[in-house]
């Protein structure tokens, strides 16, 4: 994960704003009800926060956003054997949410390919 933040863009990187970046297992179906998915729902990433258009002049002193990755469903998703595709996959997944992260919704995700 942490190859995928320092292979950004040095200006994506530089607006990274109160941002922790963690790693977990897997969601929990209690999460996941919360945000309104089946609890046999797999994520591979989740953004949690305020995104960066939607944060006004009295954003300050806000407990920092959180992209989870969650490593069980993304080893899932490509196998256990292809050490570049998990990878790969980890990459793809750090910039979904950086995009979120940015504003971008999965409607428009979706368009850009991502």
């Amino acid at each position: 994960m942490a190859e995928a933040l320092d292979e950004l863009p040095a200006y994506v990187q530089a607006r990274l704003e109160n941002v922790a970046v963690l790693v977990e297992e897997r969601a929990r179906p209690e999460r996941l009800d919360r945000l309104g998915y089946a609890s046999t729902h797999d994520l591979l990433g989740l953004y949690e926060g305020i995104n960066r258009l939607d944060r006004a002049t009295g954003y300050h002193l806000a407990t920092p956003d959180r992209i989870t990755l969650f490593w069980r469903p993304i080893i899932e998703e490509v196998g256990h054997g292809n050490p570049e595709a998990i990878r790969r996959e980890v990459r793809k997944t750090v910039i979904h949410e950086v995009a979120h992260h940015f504003g971008m919704d999965d409607d428009e995700l979706e368009r850009l390919g991502g």
